[in-house]
C-alpha cells in the first residue's frame, strides 16, 4: 500500500531557508511544494512592521493560493549599535548596501566605532493549516557581531557568533547550526504542534 504523503507549501524563495525548514520533517511523509508549483505567482506584499506580520502575510497568502499547509518564516538580525536595525529589513538593507560581502564591512566598521558588538537573531514561523486557522512560533538567539568567519552559511551568518559559541553560524555545518539556531528553535516548536495535531 502506497503511502499518502502529507503535503507542506514552504513559502519561500530563499533556498537555505527552505533546506532548514525541510531537515525537521520526515522525507518519507511530507511532499514539499515551493514556489516552483504556481506558476505567475504575484507576491504579496510585506509592508509589516514586525517578523510576525510579515510572516502572517505569506503564510496566510500561500494557504489562500495553494489550500495546502503553508509555513512561511520571516527572520532577521537586530544589532544593538544600530538602534535593533535591519531587523524586519534585513533583506533590504543587505541590498541597500550591494550584497552580503559589503554589508558586513559595513556593519563591522559601525561595531568598531560603537564599541558595542551585541546582536541577537530573530525569527518568527507562522504557519497558516486552514481557513483562518494560523498559529505562531518564535525563535530568538543572542550573540556577537565579529569579523566575517566560515563559508557555510547565508547572509548574516559570516558575522554572527552565537553566545557560548566558538563559531559563527557560517563556520557550523548545517547540522550543528540546525540544532542551535534562531530558526531551529522556532521548527521545534512548530514540530510540536504539528505532531501533536496529527
Amino acid at each position: 500500500m502506497k503511502l499518502i504523503k502529507k503535503k507542506i507549501f514552504i513559502f519561500s524563495s530563499n533556498k537555505n531557508k527552505i533546506l532548514e525548514i525541510k531537515k525537521n520533517f520526515s522525507s518519507q511523509e511530507y511532499k514539499f511544494y515551493t514556489f516552483k508549483k504556481f506558476k505567475n505567482l504575484i507576491m504579496p506584499k510585506e509592508n509589516g512592521k514586525t517578523f510576525k506580520k510579515n510572516a502572517m502575510i505569506k503564510s496566510q497568502f500561500g494557504y489562500k493560493i495553494s489550500k495546502i499547509p503553508c509555513i512561511a518564516d520571516d527572520s532577521g538580525i537586530c544589532i544593538s549599535a544600530l538602534n535593533g536595525a535591519p531587523g524586519v529589513n534585513s533583506n533590504r538593507y543587505k541590498k541597500k548596501f550591494g550584497g552580503n560581502k559589503k554589508v558586513h564591512e559595513k556593519i563591522i566598521k559601525i561595531i568598531k566605532k560603537s564599541k558595542d558588538n551585541k546582536a541577537n537573531f530573530k525569527t518568527v514561523i507562522s504557519y497558516t493549516y486552514a481557513k483562518n486557522k494560523t498559529v505562531i512560533f518564535e525563535g530568538s538567539k543572542n550573540g556577537t557581531i565579529v569579523k566575517p568567519l566560515g563559508k557555510k552559511g547565508f547572509d548574516y551568518d559570516p558575522i554572527f557568533k552565537p553566545k557560548n559559541s566558538l563559531k559563527t553560524y557560517a563556520q557550523m555545518s548545517k547540522r550543528d547550526k540546525n540544532k542551535i539556531s534562531h530558526r531551529a528553535i522556532a521548527m521545534k516548536k512548530l514540530m510540536i504542534f504539528i505532531n501533536k495535531s496529527n
